[in-house]
């Protein structure tokens, strides 16, 4: 066995060797707790090491099985994108890729002219959560800026005073 890694690169992601290596997949972006376990069963390795401890060969395993999952034997409805639009099958994207995608699906919502579109467009909230206090990134209801300034005002007042005196 090849000696501890601290650093171990997988799928373009640099995960802590300290970490077992079902908790340390689950640091990929689109691998989960759920289909990085399943993935190492259908492996043979042991998910309780650590990442660290594997060998070269180990390593290589795991990245070519998350290239390809269905070679391995995950089944289709663990993938992320099942009946793809653009390719017609399904596939599981991870890390920069799924970003793009994610983007891609946005863009093309906009383009259709969807309610979902739309609300991404303005920069609302898409999946039906309630806008009327949350979400105004920045902006405050409910408060009267003559009162603001009323306070400020008042406040100022005292100051001015003392140094009057």
């Amino acid at each position: 066995m090849s000696e501890f890694r601290h650093i171990v690169r997988i799928a373009g992601r640099d995960l802590d060797g300290k970490k077992k290596v079902a908790a340390a997949l689950s640091d990929i972006k689109g691998v989960g707790d759920n289909l990085g376990q399943s993935l190492l069963t259908s492996l043979r390795i042991d998910g309780r090491l650590r990442l660290g401890t594997l060998g070269e060969q180990q390593i290589i395993q795991i990245e070519n099985g998350l290239k390809d999952l269905s070679k391995v034997g995950i089944p289709d409805w663990m993938f992320n994108r099942r009946k793809d639009i653009d390719r017609g099958s399904s596939v599981h994207f991870i890390g920069s890729d799924l970003n793009m995608i994610i983007k891609e699906d946005i863009e093309r919502e906009k383009q259709s002219g969807s309610w979902r579109g739309i609300r991404h467009s303005f920069g609302l909230k898409v999946r039906g959560q309630r806008t009327r206090t949350t979400g105004r990134k920045g902006r405050t209801i409910g408060v009267k800026k003559v009162a603001i300034a009323a306070a400020a005002a008042a406040a100022a007042k005292p100051a001015e005073e003392k140094k009057e005196k």
